[in-house]
């Protein structure tokens, strides 16, 4: 190459390079001050329903699955629960928690849990927290890991801390709690 295309091509990768630099500082710069939202509600499993709120999906061959043994090792749900204002269950739905739930401890009752609460009312109005954790079923009250959202909720982190506040094997209903902390940014 001649020394002149050599220069344009230095001056090039130059300017490839500043811009680089200077785009990723405007990156950081738009991501705002970080804030910090308490949200409150409840979640409505109803299996029984028509649809259900939870479907089993998979479990080992083999393996009984049922009113008394819900969930044993290997077995996987998908949900679709609503997310209530109250307790009661007739109370304002303010989202949806879709995701999985699957069991994972041959010899405690270990579930792993990937779910997006998706709002779809009030003020976090087509925003979702994700979570993303493992927790032991029978513990009355648990904390899971807050690892992302969207809308309002964009690079979320945080915490929520869950508690069952109702429980019936025969109906298939479990009502919980659920006190989440969110770190984003504004």
């Amino acid at each position: 190459m001649n020394d002149k295309r050599m220069n344009n091509i230095n001056v090039l990768l130059f300017l490839l390079f500043v811009l680089t630099l200077v785009s990723q500082g405007h990156a950081h710069y738009h991501v705002g001050k970080e804030k910090v939202t308490n949200i409150y509600f409840f979640f409505q499993e109803n299996r029984k329903a028509d649809p259900p709120t939870a479907v089993l999906v998979a479990k080992p061959k083999d393996t009984i699955v049922n009113a008394t043994n819900i969930l044993p090792y290997g077995a996987t749900y998908v949900l679709n629960t609503p997310l209530t204002a109250e307790q009661d269950p007739n109370s304002e739905v303010v989202g949806q928690a879709q995701g999985l739930a699957a069991s994972a401890g041959q010899n405690q009752s270990v579930v792993v849990f990937a779910v997006d609460y998706v709002f779809t009312s009030g003020k976090f109005k087509d925003s979702s927290v994700s979570v993303l954790s493992s927790y032991r079923i029978l513990e009355p009250i648990t904390e899971l890991t807050v690892v992302g959202g969207r809308g309002k909720f964009r690079m979320a982190s945080g915490y929520a801390i869950v508690r069952t506040i109702y429980r019936n094997i025969t109906s298939a209903i479990v009502i919980v709690e659920y006190n989440v902390t969110v770190f984003h940014y504004e």
